[in-house]
């Protein structure tokens, strides 16, 4: 006799084996089903991570004409050049989840997506390249070594790659840095500044507070995340501190100090009425970057056209062939 399955007992069956999957610290691949609110989370994570990663090429890549020596400038090549890569990797990713590359980018330049909060600040002086690779770029491992075991396949092996390259970005900035405290009082002087405008939207870099964050809850019970806003805060300034005192420099925080009871730094509260005016596309940058995005887009319209025009004429060719 043959049984009939219902539409709802079969979507019960996926469901369970998802939950199943994930409960055993196995991976979803994108041809297993899931629930559409884990497709929906993954392509909003995903995308708005590439955005951020072609976004931050803007602030470093602004001194790559200006370095200071031949050295210098090979290495801001590199390291802008790898995070192109970061963003193509990423956008690869969403696109295994149906997203459309294409209309990815539509919605970051008409500002229906976002992108990481710490791009949108200004990089005045050469310091700040230094200061970009040893916190922005902490910030980033420590939010992204955790995404290598991310419970969906194409996202985290994505990240191994990316975090082995933000590891080496960070190193470089700090070797930058060292370079500078022990040059003249002015080097020295020109990394506090650095140091004291980019202290506080390091710290913003990991979203805001747990009770205020939406989706932070929904996406560890899913494992896409593997820690929480704060935790991952936390990390980060226990693992600066040392580094910061190995530089000679301050951090700016009267707060800052080592609790013998918790085992960790306690600090001081980050301005969250600041992130929200950046989130919404009222920061020091915000304009200026769209506006370099939009025209780089534009501008490489012709190269899209003549690939895709390359593109069906091989295909009609080898249709030709085969027939």
């Amino acid at each position: 006799m043959v049984v009939a399955v219902t539409a709802a007992e079969e979507t019960r069956e996926f469901e369970e084996h998802f939950d199943r999957t994930i409960a055993r610290e196995q991976r979803i691949e994108p041809r297993d089903w899931m629930p559409g609110g884990y497709r929906k989370t993954l392509i909003r994570q995903i995308s708005q991570h590439a955005h951020s990663e072609i976004i931050g090429m803007q602030p470093e890549g602004e001194w790559i004409t200006r370095a200071p020596s031949l050295r210098r400038k090979a290495i801001l090549l590199a390291k802008v050049q790898d995070e192109a890569g970061h963003g193509l990797y990423l956008y690869s990713a969403a696109e295994t989840l149906g997203a459309d590359r294409d209309e990815l980018t539509d919605m970051l330049i008409d500002g229906r997506q976002k992108y990481s909060s710490i791009f949108n600040y200004p990089t005045p002086t050469f310091a700040d390249v230094g200061v970009i690779g040893w916190l922005v770029d902490g910030a980033a491992i420590c939010n992204q070594v955790p995404l290598c075991r991310s419970s969906y396949g194409p996202y985290a092996r994505a990240m191994i790659r990316i975090c082995k390259e933000e590891s080496f970005h960070q190193r470089q900035g700090y070797e930058l840095l060292m370079t500078m405290t022990r040059g003249t009082t002015a080097q020295r002087a020109m990394v506090q500044d650095a140091v004291d405008r980019w202290w506080w939207p390091s710290l913003m870099m990991f979203g805001p507070p747990d009770d205020a964050s939406p989706n932070s809850a929904r996406s560890m019970a899913w494992k896409i995340k593997r820690h929480s806003n704060d935790e991952l805060r936390q990390r980060f300034v226990d693992m600066t501190v040392p580094q910061a005192e190995a530089l000679g420099v301050r951090l700016p925080d009267p707060d800052l100090r080592w609790n013998d009871e918790r085992g960790h730094h306690d600090f001081g509260r980050p301005d969250w009425d600041e992130l929200k005016r950046v989130i919404s596309g009222d920061g020091p940058c915000n304009a200026e970057r769209i506006a370099v995005r939009r025209a780089a887009h534009e501008d490489g319209a012709w190269v899209r056209e003549a690939a895709a025009a390359h593109a069906a004429k091989q295909a009609e060719r080898a249709r030709g062939a085969v027939a």
